[in-house]
């Protein structure tokens, strides 16, 4: 069931566990430990040079990054975080290099190859996904709140059009992506005139079946669900925004 209201950042660790990336190329030759771990479900990406005769491996379990730390003797394994004398985490910087940057790309990946409506200028330097749902109040108001970014050409909105909310929703949404100038329908649709929906082809229904698939494959259940990159990282934001997360997701103060 969606609902629509504020709710709490979904952590992308928990989306990317259910999404489905392409195979990975395991290190070749794994000693005995880490081959006992894959046995049991972990996948192997990387080796990584650690300290004091230890050979370190990114892996990751249903998505999320494993730090994976085997001895000088190859036969033990120590699996977790590394900490130095002064309670550094030697182990997030080669997780998020070698397991959460790959994850975040093909995530971002599949969010572009969706089915979009832009809203903004295409050169626009930040890009900003949305799961719309045309029924959603709140997707029009989170629309409403962009509005000086987008207008500064700061901002670039990808509104992945979904139908979830009622009976008609996925009807509007295919009705907004198959307009002869789907932007501009989007915007008179946000503006207060509200869409009719009508019969479309085959294929742009589909698009909308696609991206509620997606949706559902990430794990998203508010709207808008928004998908923004933080200092280099995927994050994600259900329901409006408040103003202090409204700039994280636009990257910047007001206009």
């Amino acid at each position: 069931m969606f609902w629509m209201s504020r709710g709490p950042r979904l952590g992308l660790v928990t989306a990317l566990s259910l999404v489905t990336f392409p195979a990975w190329a395991q290190p070749d030759d794994l000693p005995a430990p880490v081959e006992a771990l894959v046995d049991q479900g972990l996948t192997v990406h990387e080796r990584f040079d650690a300290p004091d005769g230890l050979t370190g491996y990114a892996a990751s379990a249903q998505g999320q990054p494993v730090a994976i730390y085997v001895t000088q003797n190859g036969q033990h394994a120590i699996v977790g975080n590394l900490v130095d004398a002064e309670g550094n985490n030697l182990s997030s910087e080669p997780l998020d290099e070698l397991v959460k940057g790959p994850q975040d790309d093909a995530l971002w990946q599949r969010l572009k190859d969706s089915h979009w409506i832009l809203d903004g200028d295409r050169a626009a330097q930040r890009t900003v996904y949305v799961f719309t749902d045309p029924n959603c109040p709140y997707c029009k108001r989170f629309w409403e709140a962009a509005r000086p970014w987008v207008e500064a050409g700061d901002v670039q909105l990808h509104h992945i059009m979904i139908g979830v909310l009622k009976s008609d929703s996925p009807a509007k949404a295919a009705t907004l992506l198959g307009a002869d100038d789907p932007a501009e329908a989007f915007a008179a649709h946000n503006r207060g005139d509200e869409v009719t929906p009508s019969a479309q082809p085959a294929d742009i229904e589909q698009q909308v079946q696609d991206n509620n698939t997606l949706m559902r494959s990430l794990g998203l259940r508010g709207t808008p669900a928004i998908v923004y990159r933080r200092d280099g990282k995927l994050e994600v934001a259900q329901g409006m925004p408040d103003e202090e997360k409204m700039q994280a997701v636009m990257g910047s103060p007001r206009p």
